[in-house]
Formats: structure tokens, C-alpha cells, sequence
């Protein structure tokens, strides 16, 4: 994670997973594997047609199509809709839930109304989601909800019986955490 779209580069994609996997390489399980993707629906329906024990991530970050237009540009090229039934045929095909990553950025998609849409949209699906305070990164102008925010976010999603975690925070203290490296770089 965190890479690139593994998606678009499947064949070397592969290949690592094989490396990271077979018994000659590093003999990880592939349980232990996940490939977040932004949502490249033809390539999720080939991962899942691969038939692997890896855990597939979507990046989520909104609970409709509109307000993912305006935060993941390729929202525009597959519709939420479309995502969502690519990860429901991964479930079909390999049996391994998926997991939704979502970005919550204060003042656009953490109301508790999110919640309860994304709720909804996620109905009754073996998955898991998986919350993520986003990381202030200056030139966006983007921050995470405080604390209190993201628990309450968290406590809708599980009343309505979904599997929920938040991801530990770690760097931000030294602009070193997710989204931050790259303004560092550009700085230099």
C-alpha cells in the first residue's frame, strides 16, 4: 500500500505475490497478503478470477458516488456501483472478504450521516472497514476529524453490526506519515 495502483503494473504484481508466497521465496501465507486498489474494476474481476487467499482493500472514502468524485479522480472512469459489484464477485470467487479503506477527512465525509450511508451501502457484506484519520498535508488543505469524532463514526458503523478498525497513527509528529513524505520530497 501506499505505492502506487498495484492494479496497473498486474503482471509484476504477480509475480511479487509469488515471491512473497511460494515456498522458495519468503513463504508468507497469502492470508497474510492484501493489495489495496483504488478500484481498477477489470483488474479487481482478473485478481479475483486468479482465485489467491490475498485480502483485497479498496480504497472506499465515501459512501456515494458524488462525494467520491470529489475526492478520488477515478471515481470518474468506474462508478461506485460498479466497484462494488467487482468486490462482491472477489468475495464469490476467492471467499475472502474485502476490506474498505476509508479516509475520513474532517468536514467531508465524517459526519454521522456518512456513517449510516456508508452503512448502507455496505448492507449486509462480509467485509471489514477499516477508518483512517487522514494526515494534514499543507498544500491540500485536508485534516482529520479530532478523536472524539472518528469513535463516534466508528460506534454507528458497529451498532449497524459492521466489522470496524482504526488505523493506529504513527510519523505525524515528523510529517513522516501517510500523504506527508511525498510534500517532504517535493520541498527538497
Amino acid at each position: 500500500m501506499g505505492s502506487g495502483e498495484p492494479l496497473d503494473n498486474y503482471d509484476a504484481l504477480l509475480c511479487f505475490i509469488g515471491l512473497l508466497t511460494a515456498e522458495g521465496g519468503l513463504h508468507i501465507s497469502q492470508r497474510n497478503v492484501t493489495v489495496s486498489t483504488c478500484g481498477i474494476v477489470p483488474m479487481m474481476r482478473r485478481l479475483a478470477d486468479e482465485e489467491l487467499q490475498i485480502t483485497l482493500a479498496l480504497s472506499l472514502h465515501a459512501p456515494s458516488q458524488e462525494k467520491r468524485l470529489s475526492l478520488m479522480p477515478i471515481a470518474k472512469r468506474y462508478e461506485l456501483s460498479e466497484v462494488l459489484d467487482a468486490c462482491s464477485y472477489y468475495f464469490e470467487k476467492t471467499g475472502r472478504r474485502v476490506t474498505f479503506e476509508y479516509s475520513l477527512v474532517s468536514g467531508v465525509n465524517d459526519a454521522p450521516e456518512d456513517a449510516r450511508a456508508l452503512s448502507e451501502l455496505l448492507g449486509n457484506r462480509n467485509c471489514h472497514i477499516n477508518l483512517i484519520p487522514v494526515n494534514p498535508v499543507a498544500e491540500r488543505g485536508l485534516r482529520g476529524p479530532e478523536h472524539q469524532k472518528v469513535l463516534n463514526f466508528k460506534e454507528i458503523l458497529e451498532k449497524s453490526g459492521k466489522h470496524v478498525t482504526i488505523r493506529r497513527e504513527m510519523g505525524r509528529d515528523i510529517d513522516g506519515a501517510c500523504g506527508q513524505l511525498r510534500r517532504r520530497y517535493l520541498e527538497k
